[in-house]
């Protein structure tokens, strides 16, 4: 069982890598509503509108998915705590996943759809921005917790 747990949680981490935010996507806060961010832009009040609209009407279900998949996920590892047969195993991972994978798939569609408020120019230069912060994020990380 051993060896299977860590298969199984190998392949979890596999996943988890698959599915990180799409570059130049997500900075992990709001911020189309940073000033900063704005005038690097130069978002106009009316993207900056639209972009918090498309933000709010996805917020409460995105909310709610990952509240599912924290239970989800809560089940599983007490079914592997547990020693639960294989098959129950299984059928739980299958759940976990569904949740992950349509939460992910509403996340990237939020994101799409943010983007698509932006001119083509906007998008470069958030790409650009993103790509420092990423930069500067990976760089205050300590050493042992380092992106690779």
């Amino acid at each position: 069982m051993r060896l299977q747990c860590r298969s199984w949680m190998l392949a979890v981490v596999a996943l988890l890598a698959l599915t990180t935010t799409v570059r130049g996507q997500s900075f992990g806060f709001p911020w189309w509503r940073d000033a900063q961010f704005q005038r690097d832009l130069s978002l106009t009040s009316d993207q900056t509108t639209r972009i918090e609209n498309l933000f709010q009407s996805t917020i409460g279900t995105l909310r709610s998915k990952k509240a599912e998949l924290d239970q989800q996920e809560d089940e599983l590892s007490r079914l592997i705590a547990a020693n639960a047969d294989e098959a129950v195993v299984s059928k739980q991972v299958d759940k976990v996943e569904a949740v992950r994978s349509n939460l992910n798939k509403m996340r990237t569609l939020q994101l799409l759809h943010i983007r698509q408020v932006l001119s083509p120019d906007q998008r470069m230069k958030l790409n650009r921005i993103h790509d420092q912060w990423e930069k500067d994020h990976r760089r205050q990380q300590p050493r042992g917790n380092q992106k690779q």
